[in-house]
């Protein structure tokens, strides 16, 4: 019987961990469990090893896993959840012989390359530059930004923070908005609006600029109310996403990302209804002088349910990852 490796896709709120067989890329056995119900790494993975049935002498001695936070030196911090622990510690208490550890959303990156043409939503037509550099950006509970680079023989990623870049508004909506969260913030990144709590903060800035009580409270409320023709919720959907355009757009000038745009994340595939009625490609496309170059850059929304896993295959033995 062939051992399987270990891989993980770990965010602030779920870690969805499942096995791989080596060589392959398709996932088995996967399971999201709550960050929140585990003191760290090591107690998910081993109850998730439990789970599954792979145990003891039978436990793989191989893992990659993704985490939502910088990766650099061998203490790794969660940005949105408690964990913190040694990549050193956690490699001898789960047995393992090869550990890597990267940030989620390298493995975002590297997972698209492996995602089938049906799980992909076109947003804007264009070609793609061949070995030009794509763009893996989405909001889920954080901002994840990441480029992927085609090389010889594997796909060489960018791990990047750029979800943590300035905010920038483009008008007197977005200039009141600014003075809103940076009297909430101070600096205000474009993560403070672009990720699920964003939304929230975004709909309440909403509700104050319009003296309306807040009627919401979660992400999930808001995007109902929107559809139930809520006006300030609305707004609010549609803000989002033209801002998220803006930032695209921006991102994409940075990182040359002519081979195409790949937005991920938990958030964008529920609300793929609602990017054509947004202006997310007049603000990906409002580049002034660069705005042909903007426009004729394909933009896809990933709707693979975890291409983080997909990217951890990819990395286990990709030697461009370190």
């Amino acid at each position: 019987m062939t051992r399987p490796a270990l891989i993980g896709d770990i965010g602030g709120t779920n870690a969805r961990f499942a096995l791989v067989t080596p060589g392959a890329f398709e996932p088995q056995h996967m399971l999201s469990l709550p960050c929140a119900d585990y003191p760290g790494l090591v107690e998910a993975a081993r109850d998730y090893l439990a789970r599954v049935g792979w145990v003891g002498d039978d436990a793989p001695h191989e893992a990659c896993l993704a985490f939502a936070c910088p990766i650099d030196g061998d203490q790794i911090a969660m940005t949105n959840n408690h964990w913190r622990f040694s990549r050193r510690e956690a490699e001898l208490a789960l047995g393992l012989s090869l550990f890597k550890a990267i940030n989620d959303f390298t493995a975002q990156a590297l997972g698209v390359p492996h995602v089938a043409a049906e799980e992909l939503v076109e947003i804007q037509a264009g070609e793609s530059v061949p070995n030009a550099t794509r763009l893996v950006i989405g909001p889920g509970t954080g901002l994840g930004v990441a480029g992927l680079v085609p090389a010889r023989d594997a796909w060489i990623p960018l791990p990047t923070e750029g979800g943590h870049a300035t905010f920038a508004p483009t008008d007197e909506r977005e200039e009141n908005l600014l003075r809103h969260f940076r009297n909430r913030y101070g600096r205000v990144s474009v993560e403070r609006i672009l990720c699920g709590q964003g939304l929230v903060d975004l709909y309440l800035a909403h509700c104050s600029l319009k003296g309306a009580p807040p009627r919401h409270q979660r992400p999930a409320e808001i995007t109902q109310a929107a559809e139930s023709g809520d006006s300030i919720a609305r707004d609010t959907l549609l803000r989002f996403l033209k801002i998220l355009g803006d930032v695209c757009g921006d991102a994409a000038l940075i990182m040359g990302a002519r081979g195409g745009v790949y937005l991920c994340g938990g958030i964008l595939p529920r609300l793929l209804d609602w990017l054509p009625q947004s202006r997310f490609r007049e603000g990906f496309t409002a580049k002034g002088r660069m705005g042909a170059y903007t426009g004729a850059i394909p933009v896809q929304v990933v709707t693979a349910p975890w291409p983080g896993l997909l990217g951890a295959a990819e990395a286990l033995h990709n030697h461009e990852v370190h």
